[in-house]
């Protein structure tokens, strides 16, 4: 092990994307597989229909190459805003940890705060109510009584509005808030936090009740792959281009 541990979100691995999904495999077997641990800070997914979706020949070959790397090294998986419905099915057949969104973990001596990201963007209040509702488990077991081919067509349609939207929306909206980025550092106590969703990888500085806090958002895995790795010595981040097979 290299004493080192990873932090991706935001893959948006789909079957219509290969260059993305063959980074994906390569960072398994490379740089993943020397790690003390590996955290999927929610999208793994372009989209997740539920778990019986897992008979797609795609998404069975992105589970199956996790649970190769889960055999030696732990794989923790944190649900995002697309692929929310990741259930008890997925997790066993790619032997990963689920995450709960938030989550605290000691990182090398320094109390982190693990997001995927969506739940700091406050001021996207259409958003926030729409997730108060996909995630109420009696709407979400409404839902999985339809027939997966319907879930995938209602999904799509939902996807395609929600691209519209963006296209309206002030950029600031779909930002993170200032005020719930240090509302959770307060609740947490914690000194760094480290999450995706935003598509905008930077690295920015908090002062929280007279702390100087640290937040790492991580890039998504649209133009090219890229990964965190914290060690005792710090945070790089580590880009991963898109070859051509």
């Amino acid at each position: 092990m290299s004493g080192a541990t990873l932090f991706l979100s935001d893959l948006h691995l789909a079957a219509e994307r290969p260059l993305a999904a063959q980074a994906f495999y390569r960072f398994l077997e490379g740089p993943a597989a020397h790690a003390e641990a590996v955290y999927v800070l929610g999208d793994l997914f372009e989209y997740w229909a539920g778990d019986d979706d897992l008979d797609d020949a795609f998404n069975a070959q992105v589970a199956h190459r996790i649970a190769r790397l889960a055999r030696t090294v732990p794989v923790h998986v944190m649900q995002g805003n697309r692929d929310f419905l990741l259930a008890r099915r997925f997790a066993r057949s790619a032997a990963v940890l689920p995450l709960r969104d938030p989550a605290v973990i000691d990182l090398y001596g320094t109390r982190t705060l693990l997001m995927h990201g969506d739940l700091l963007c406050t001021q996207d209040r259409r958003y926030q109510a729409f997730r108060r509702v996909v995630r109420n488990r009696l709407v979400q077991g409404l839902f999985m009584r339809l027939p997966l081919t319907r879930r995938k067509r209602i999904i799509g349609g939902a996807r395609r509005l929600s691209e519209g939207e963006k296209t309206i929306k002030r950029m600031d909206i779909m930002d993170v808030a200032p005020a719930a980025v240090e509302e959770a550092f307060r609740r947490h106590g914690c000194t760094r936090m480290i999450h995706g969703h935003t598509h905008r990888p930077a690295r920015h500085e908090h002062r929280v009740e007279g702390r100087v806090c640290e937040r790492i958002v991580l890039a998504d895995w649209y133009a090219h792959g890229q990964y965190l790795r914290v060690t005792r010595e710090g945070c790089v981040s580590v880009p991963l281009p898109f070859g051509t097979d």
